[in-house]
Parts: structure tokens; C-alpha cells; sequence
């Protein structure tokens, strides 16, 4: 039993493909597919069933895969143990970010972050919540960037911070005239939302009560793919639509004009950092948090989670 074989098993896992994890791998298949048998033979017994399209692992095979999942983890530990003692951060770093947040947060911190640490490489992935997770669950990515709480089992969460949720408003909304807003305010046959999947819409669902004041015909039908069209959507038509703070830095002054404060307490959405239980290279997460909460706004910084809107 070698460490490649496990990394092989682990890959071929991963990706349900014996091809596919050959390439991620970087062998050909028929020297992957030779290592896995290999193995087998060794154990004497089939970790993974061939005959399945995608290709599952046995009952026994799954004991097995998670088994190598955590002497690899420990393998990697030894590694970070060393760079510890050298003074040294270097290694890969894939992060997984939901798109309501890439825009506006990746600027902030990767130019600063890749300066600090150069022998680090970042590879970054726009995800929705939902494969986010399941990639950090299969090992694909090590680390993501989304809104909390998720309470997953064997998620561990650290918060980075909280992010006031904005009303932007059409000048031909009656709501344009009010100096600050309640949810009940917001007219659901006006606004405007993210499209099924994102996180961001089912806050504001939450937040405004959607699922009891829509009605058929209403603008609640209508589903953008990004906060861009919906903020351009609300600036040509009379419509209303809800931002995190920092989707809102970039506005120019006359947009600025369109934006209305919830009243306080202000609806926050909690962000953070997320791992998988199992995950190893903890020093390059923490160089990320540090880094991240130095990009950010002071005022942002300061929010406090008193009115947090659940996902």
C-alpha cells in the first residue's frame, strides 16, 4: 500500500470517473486503473463497483476511501509542521466564493494577499452554496467563502464579518420618497430578485416575507442571474431591489441616491470563512482570514451581528 495509491482511490472518488481522476491526477488511466487494482488485490477486495456509470465505491470501498482520506490529511499535517518551523507559507489554496460576493470582496483582498505570499497560489472558484459545500465535502476545493450560518455537520464556520443589507429604489417607486425602510414597505410586485440557487435570494425572501405577499403576475416572478441586473434593472424601470453593503461601494453619486437604510436594527448577512472537519492546511486559512479582514471597509469591520438574516 502506497501513498499514491490512496491519493488515487481518494481522486477516482472524488470524480466518480477513472479518467477524469487520471487526468487530475496527472497519469494515464491505464496507470491509475493499475495502481486501484493493485490495491484491491492487496486488500483483497473491490473498493469500487465498474459496473456503475458513474463508478461508486463498495460498501467496503467507502470504509476504505475514508480511511485514506484521513492518512493523506495527516500526511499533509507533516508538511505543515515543517513549514512551520522553516518560517515559510507556500502550497495551494483553492477557494470556492458564491458569486454575490466575488465581485465585490475578491478585489479587495488577492492583489495584497498574493503580494504577502507569494509561494502561495490561489486558485478561486465561483460557486453556488450548494456545490460550494459539496466540493469542500469531496475535497475538490479547500476552503470557502460564503454567508452563514449553514449548520452542516462537519462544517466548521469562522466569521469574517457582517454586511448591512441596502435598499435600492427607482425614483418612480413610492418608496424612493421615505428616509428609512421596514420590510413591509417593499412592494414584492416590484422587486426584483436573484434567480433559484443563490443564497442571496432566499435572505431576502426571509427578510420580506415573500412567500406570503407575492401574487401571480407580480415582478417576483422575474429572475436575474447577477446584483448587476438587478440594480440596472431598478435604475430603467420602477422597481426595488435589496444589496449587501459592499455590492454598494462602487455606486456613483447619483446612484447613491437611490439607496434607503432599513430601519435600525439594519438586516446583516453574516459571512465566513468554511472548512471541512478534516482539513489540514490551517496556517494558509488563517493567512487568508487575516488578510481578508484587513481588505475591508472600517465600517464594515464594526458591524455586529444584532439582526442577521438566516439563509
Amino acid at each position: 500500500m502506497t501513498f499514491v495509491q490512496l491519493e488515487y482511490i481518494v481522486a477516482v472518488d472524488t470524480y466518480r470517473h477513472f479518467a477524469t481522476a487520471a487526468g487530475h491526477c496527472f497519469v494515464t488511466q491505464p496507470t491509475l486503473s493499475m495502481q486501484v487494482q493493485k490495491l484491491e488485490e492487496e486488500l483483497g477486495l473491490k473498493i469500487f463497483d465498474r459496473s456503475k456509470q458513474p463508478v461508486i465505491p463498495t460498501e467496503a470501498g467507502r470504509e476504505v476511501i475514508e480511511q485514506a482520506r484521513k492518512i493523506l490529511a495527516e500526511k499533509h499535517v507533516i508538511g505543515e509542521i515543517v513549514q512551520e518551523k522553516k518560517g515559510v507559507l507556500t502550497g495551494e489554496l483553492r477557494i470556492g466564493i458564491i458569486p454575490t460576493l466575488a465581485p465585490y470582496l475578491l478585489p479587495l483582498f488577492v492583489q495584497g494577499f498574493s503580494a504577502k505570499y507569494p509561494q502561495i497560489k490561489l486558485i478561486v472558484n465561483e460557486l453556488t452554496t450548494e456545490s460550494l459545500v459539496a466540493r469542500l465535502r469531496e475535497g475538490r476545493i479547500d476552503v470557502g467563502i460564503l454567508v452563514t450560518p449553514l449548520q452542516e455537520n462537519g462544517i466548521r464556520e469562522q466569521v469574517l464579518f457582517y454586511e448591512e443589507l441596502l435598499v435600492y429604489v427607482s425614483r418612480k417607486n413610492a418608496a424612493w420618497k421615505k428616509t428609512y425602510m421596514l420590510a413591509q414597505d417593499i412592494d414584492p410586485g416590484k422587486l426584483w430578485l436573484l434567480e433559484e440557487g443563490h443564497c442571496f435570494r432566499s435572505q431576502i425572501v426571509r427578510l420580506c416575507e415573500l412567500r406570503k405577499a407575492s401574487k401571480e403576475g407580480s415582478h417576483f416572478d422575474y429572475e436575474a442571474g447577477s446584483l448587476e441586473t438587478l440594480r440596472r434593472m431598478v435604475e430603467l424601470n420602477d422597481g426595488i431591489t435589496i444589496l449587501p453593503e459592499l455590492a454598494a461601494r462602487d455606486l456613483s453619486a447619483k446612484q447613491r441616491q437611490l439607496i434607503r437604510h432599513f430601519k435600525r436594527p439594519a438586516p446583516m448577512r453574516e459571512v465566513s470563512l468554511v472548512i471541512h472537519r478534516d482539513f489540514v492546511k490551517q496556517r494558509l486559512v488563517q493567512a487568508l482570514h487575516k488578510e481578508i479582514l484587513l481588505s475591508i471597509p472600517e465600517k464594515i469591520r464594526q458591524n455586529k451581528n444584532l439582526n442577521v438574516v438566516p439563509i
